[in-house]
């Protein structure tokens, strides 16, 4: 707090120079903004200092122009006094440090950002098919989730209001439902983003492996049971066969 005690008495000196001796002493207030910009690109200054006295703007700086500039009256032509150097140079330390802490805590902030992880699931009951896409384990809370059908954004209307939910250990987890064909699961895409995450994450629903493997088991059996099954015809039906053409040749060496 040493830097801005400094400008204060500064200032406080200045004002005394410049109020006239007659005037009984009073106190005053002195208040200074500092305001800081994550993004410069947009229009505004990565710093900017105002200093108020009396609720009244006297000074402005800005990481610009590294200068303190007069805003009131009764400043105009004292600027060029060491004590008003001293101000802009003391502005300066604040900028600097300023600067150098909020990237600081910046940069502490995108490390502690926890990217979510992604499922889509299936659930089905007689009368419909829904898919659920659920983000778990993320940080912070502001995520996006959309769904798409064929890549291509569904409507506001035919999607379930997103559900945000907090965990036990300062992370969030968010779900979205969709009601879909039966059938046509795959058509559809969970789209998410998140600052966490380089890029955004689109899932899908994919059949599981016990299930595909069930299917593949039944498919193998049924496909089994009816080769045995037609095998055991055909052997059948040869043995006929033969049988009938036995008798026939013994119908025939009697009749001869």
């Amino acid at each position: 707090m040493r830097p801005r005690a400094q400008p204060a008495l500064l200032l406080l000196l200045f004002v005394r120079a410049v109020v006239p001796q007659a005037r009984p002493p009073r106190s005053h207030s002195l208040l200074y903004l500092f305001m800081g910009a994550s993004q410069p690109d947009l229009g505004l200054p990565l710093f900017e200092a105002l200093g108020y006295l009396d609720d009244q703007l006297f000074v402005s700086y800005d990481h610009e122009s590294r200068r303190a500039e007069p805003r009131a009256p009764w400043l105009q032509g004292g600027t060029s006094s060491q004590l008003w150097l001293q101000l802009s140079q003391s502005l300066k330390g604040w900028d600097h440090m300023f600067t150098v802490d909020f990237w600081t805590i910046m940069d502490n902030h995108n490390h502690s950002q926890v990217a979510p992880s992604v499922t889509v699931t299936r659930h089905m009951s007689s009368a419909t098919t829904t898919l659920r896409c659920r983000a778990l384990h993320f940080y912070p809370p502001n995520i996006t989730m959309q769904w798409l059908k064929d890549r291509q954004p569904l409507e506001a209307k035919d999607v379930e209001l997103r559900t945000m939910l907090p965990n036990g250990d300062g992370t969030y987890q968010a779900r979205v439902a969709l009601t879909v064909p039966y059938g046509e699961e795959q058509r559809f895409t969970c789209w998410v983003e998140h600052p966490g995450l380089d890029q955004p994450i689109a899932a899908t629903w994919e059949p599981s492996l016990s299930s595909s493997l069930v299917i593949g088991i039944a498919s193998g059996i049924t496909v089994c049971v009816l080769t045995i099954f037609f095998g055991i015809l055909y052997q059948i039906f040869k043995k006929r066969q033969a049988s009938r053409g036995a008798l026939g040749d013994y119908v025939l060496a009697e009749c001869q």
